[in-house]
């Protein structure tokens, strides 16, 4: 396992374990600006983690801490889901 700055490893599209690590990375992240009631870091945050978590195949998603992938399907369902009235609404169409 090798290590690079985060600064590097930005430029080419993740794959593997630096993509799986790199979304665990980002739904830590998530959870801290949670626990500091940053509610628009979260949310962006939340997306970006999720957006990564999206391209994962399901062996891929098994890597995932059961405990990550919980807490953004729950905060995902709970406070982001479509449901809910997002901030500056962008999307009418439903």
């Amino acid at each position: 396992m090798h290590s690079d700055s985060s600064m590097a490893k930005q430029k080419q599209p993740l794959t593997g374990k630096a993509l799986i690590k790199e979304v665990c990375r980002r739904i830590r992240v998530a959870r801290s600006y949670w626990d500091a009631h940053n509610n628009p870091a979260c949310r962006r945050e939340r997306d970006r983690a999720l957006a990564l978590y999206n391209t994962l195949t399901k062996e891929q998603k098994e890597q995932i801490p059961q405990v990550l992938r919980v807490w953004l399907r729950y905060r995902s369902e709970k406070y982001f889901g479509a449901h809910r009235t997002p901030p500056k609404s962008k999307r009418k169409s439903k």
